[in-house]
């Protein structure tokens, strides 16, 4: 029963910081489209690397320090390139949904664009924490 409650523990400090991570995402993306008035096609990806990339930074310090309390210090450059790794396969996950769905689904709802790629990027997300953390968990900061 302790291992689940550990698990169910770590996961719940997963989510948190992803919650942070992913307003930081957020954010950066609508500030981007905003500014752009673009808000599908090719630009799209790149507004969404880039907001993505951002957040990735500071989820690398609360995950290592906070989520999975790695007190390693060993082999910082190898545990990093593992998350950046683990991080763009995450980031082609979630940026392939948001592209799909923002650009070859017409909004439904009777969603605006924006409103609609923001129901596109919270699909994605969904989709990319799974990764993340089975990632992270099982190779970057295994125990």
């Amino acid at each position: 029963m302790g291992r689940i409650k550990k698990l169910v523990s770590q996961f719940s400090r997963f989510v948190l910081i992803g919650g942070m991570n992913t307003g930081i995402d957020f954010t950066i993306l609508n500030l981007l489209m905003w500014l752009t008035a673009i808000y599908s096609g090719q630009w799209l990806i790149l507004f969404n690397v880039t907001s993505f990339s951002i957040a990735v930074v500071n989820s690398y310090y609360w995950n290592k320090r906070w989520v999975f309390k790695d007190k390693q210090e060993s082999e910082p450059a190898k545990k990093f390139s593992q998350f950046i790794f683990i991080t763009l396969i995450g980031m082609v996950i979630n940026s392939s949904i948001v592209y799909v769905i923002a650009t070859f689904v017409s909004p439904m709802f009777g969603l605006s664009q924006g409103l609609w790629a923001n129901l596109a990027k919270a699909t994605a997300t969904g989709f990319s924490l799974v990764w993340n953390f089975a990632g992270y968990k099982f190779v970057v900061f295994k125990k």
